[in-house]
């Protein structure tokens, strides 16, 4: 049966590097598995995804309403899953996405008074899985880290920030994650203890733990 692994979280929280880990630990079990990541930023379908991260449309994440901010990165899921892994999927690769769907529910709710977050999470979904017709994810993973951590994980990196990674909006994005995750039924996993950062082992260990349960009949 096709599978796909969604492990999304806040800015710096580790997803490219969890992601990774858990295709390794696949591949090694013997499991078909690819590593997919968004925003695509290797395809031209990332264009706007660029223009919007980068201030293009303004400098507040604000600027640009909820509804035309997410088509930005749906459509890039979109041309990436049609023209590139579509067939892999259908296969029964066991796909792993380095943010997805997701990515949307956590920073583009933030837009939204509370009243109005289910029906965005219901629009949400139907655009992405019925009218565009990309797969749901089988299970998605949210690494919970503290906005202050994520906030100096993100400083320690070096580069440019986008216009999302800033304190104000994390905070909301941070708030939002907690309402989806709640609503969608995500797994959360829990990367800090004791006011400290798990290590990357750790973290990959529960993650494994988490979707065993999912890989019944992948091998």
């Amino acid at each position: 049966m096709p599978m796909l692994i969604a492990i999304d979280g806040l800015d710096g929280s580790g997803k490219g590097t969890q992601s990774r880990l858990l295709y390794e630990a696949l591949c090694k079990q013997g499991i078909k598995a690819r590593l997919i990541s968004f925003p695509d930023y290797d395809s031209p379908s990332s264009a706007l995804v660029k223009m919007y991260l980068s201030g293009a449309f303004g400098s507040d994440p604000d600027a640009v309403n909820c509804f035309a901010a997410s088509s930005f990165f749906a459509m890039d899921r979109y041309a990436t899953f049609a023209a590139d892994w579509k067939k892999d999927y259908d296969e029964g690769t066991v796909i792993v996405a380095d943010r997805y769907t997701t990515a949307n529910a956590i920073h583009q709710l933030t837009k939204l008074p509370a009243e109005s977050r289910a029906e965005f999470l219901t629009w949400l979904q139907d655009f992405e899985y019925n009218k565009l017709g990309i797969p749901a994810p089988t299970v998605t993973l949210f690494l919970e880290v503290p906005v202050e951590m994520s906030l100096s994980l993100i400083t320690s990196r070096g580069r440019e920030k986008d216009i999302h990674e800033n304190t104000d909006h994390l905070m909301r994005a941070f708030d939002a994650a907690q309402y989806a995750s709640a609503a969608l039924g995500w797994e959360k996993v829990t990367c800090v203890r004791d006011g400290k950062l798990l290590s990357r082992e750790a973290i990959s260990e529960e993650i494994l733990r988490r979707i065993t349960p999912y890989l019944e009949g992948a091998k």
